[in-house]
């Protein structure tokens, strides 16, 4: 999968955003939490494979650093928050979708921010 693909379903998320705090080399994706804009989604441009960092529940961060070889502790990103995973087929699209949703739904403080993925 190419940048354009993943990014299209990250800013397919309702509110969701793209911005560039860090420069032009980050593509970050936000959404509008209470006053402020907090970022769901971090992908590095013109990098391949696609990496792209999600937010993600602690324990499960944990497990699926230990199931995936391509998944991988946040880089520049608080450890035990954050997942930057590597997309080069190891993990489905279709999971890597429940990840994006995942990662939005903590962000966005939903009561569904924990869905099947976890119960893997």
């Amino acid at each position: 999968m190419d940048h354009k693909q993943v990014e299209e379903y990250v800013l397919s998320m309702p509110n969701a955003k793209l911005d560039y705090p860090f420069g032009e080399d980050v593509a970050v994706y936000k959404v509008p939490v209470k006053d402020d804009d907090k970022m769901f989604a971090l992908i590095p441009e013109n990098t391949t494979p696609v990496r792209i960092s999600l937010k993600c529940d602690p324990a499960l961060a944990k497990l699926l650093r230990e199931k995936y070889i391509t998944v991988m502790e946040g880089y520049h990103l608080n450890k035990k928050h954050w997942n930057t995973i590597v997309l080069s087929g190891e993990i489905e699209w279709e999971e890597i979708q429940g990840f994006i949703r995942h990662s939005y739904d903590l962000v966005i403080g939903a009561d569904n921010a924990y869905p099947e993925i976890i119960k893997k």
